[in-house]
């Protein structure tokens, strides 16, 4: 099980490895303060080293994007853009959703005695938000703030299914990863099986992502009926035999649809 852990970590530069232009831009957005509400593009390249034109063109491209921008207030520079409260939004709701997610966890643990795991979609990849320990140890590539492609293993196939149709085009054009003999990389195979996730109501995949692991996952949905989030439980497959899942796809749904409800009412009562 590690062996597959380690082998992504060797392939996922593209996912943790530095970026100077990435850099760059957070350098930037992190200069922002209470008593430096705008930012001239003397004053970034002052702070970068760089030439003010080459400054100006860090502005310009996270203004294009929605992070930065111009000041409309008669001053110089720049200011935050829509973007970041965007994104700041959503780390509210995303530490919202663990909050309600714990619980529920813990005694979805309790039912199954697996580990279990709550993900979402984040643009072209999956994030896992928690994972509630069971008594052992089971070596696994999602792990708290874990971030990989959607085309593997239950969690991620649950959140795929119900991805919107122009989202799903757009993340099934590019190459998948292969993790596994299991993991399933052809688009039409691959839409077949989500097909069929939906149809279900849950995901249950073996060895898609990591070796030996079996994995049951099914949607959670917010206040609106749209799918936020994956509940899933992860074992070790031979402790889950074929007569053994309908069990354990039973608790995972369960412990799905709790988690929705609990979602829909915080939303009525805030």
């Amino acid at each position: 099980m590690s062996g597959t852990h380690t082998r992504y970590a060797g392939s996922s530069q593209g996912y943790r490895g530095r970026n100077s232009t990435a850099d760059r831009a957070l350098d930037i957005l992190l200069l922002f303060a209470d008593d430096r509400l705008a930012l001239t593009a003397g004053e970034v390249a002052t702070h970068l080293g760089v030439a003010r034109s080459t400054a100006y063109r860090y502005l310009q491209s996270l203004t294009s994007n929605g992070f930065l921008t111009e000041n409309e207030d008669g001053g110089p520079g720049f200011r935050l853009g829509p973007r970041v409260l965007d994104l700041a939004r959503l780390a509210r709701k995303g530490v919202g959703l663990s909050g309600l997610a714990r619980p529920v966890m813990r005694d979805l643990v309790r039912r199954t005695g697996h580990p279990a795991l709550l993900t979402r979609r984040a643009g072209p990849a999956v994030v896992c938000l928690e994972r509630e320990e069971a008594g052992h140890t089971l070596r696994l590539s999602y792990e708290r703030g874990q971030v990989l492609p959607v085309n593997a293993g239950a969690a991620a196939l649950v959140l795929l299914a119900w991805a919107p149709p122009g989202d799903l085009d757009e993340l099934l054009a590019g190459p998948l990863p292969r993790f596994t003999d299991a993991t399933l990389t052809d688009p039409d195979a691959l839409r077949g099986r989500l097909a069929a996730i939906r149809e279900h109501g849950h995901a249950l995949g073996r060895g898609e992502l990591d070796p030996d692991v079996i994995g049951i996952a099914a949607p959670v949905r917010g206040e609106d009926g749209r799918v936020v989030a994956a509940l899933s439980v992860a074992a070790f497959s031979p402790r889950v035999p074929d007569t053994e899942a309908p069990r354990f796809v039973a608790a995972v749904r369960e412990a799905a649809d709790e988690l929705s409800g609990r979602i829909r009412d915080a939303a009525g009562t805030g």
